[in-house]
């Protein structure tokens, strides 16, 4: 009898401890996916920031001469 108890108590922390590595493996495997997400999306990010720095400040040079044609037309 005392020995059936001890292997149901065993088979429980066996199942118990399964269950917490599983859980544990996949928290690792989310933090993994979420670290390459976000090395990627901040390539691409950069990329965009580029683009938008580069298309501002040609936006900017248009203006300033678009503001000059007004002054010498003037």
């Amino acid at each position: 009898m005392q020995d059936q108890k001890i292997e149901k108590m065993a088979a429980v922390a066996v199942n118990i401890t399964k269950a917490l590595v599983i859980i544990y493996l996949g928290f690792v495997e989310v933090f993994k996916i979420s670290k390459l997400l976000r090395e990627k999306l901040d390539a691409e990010f950069d990329i965009s920031r580029k683009w938008a720095s580069q298309n501002y400040s040609i936006l900017k040079k248009r203006l300033a001469d678009q503001k000059v044609a007004r002054i010498i037309e003037n």
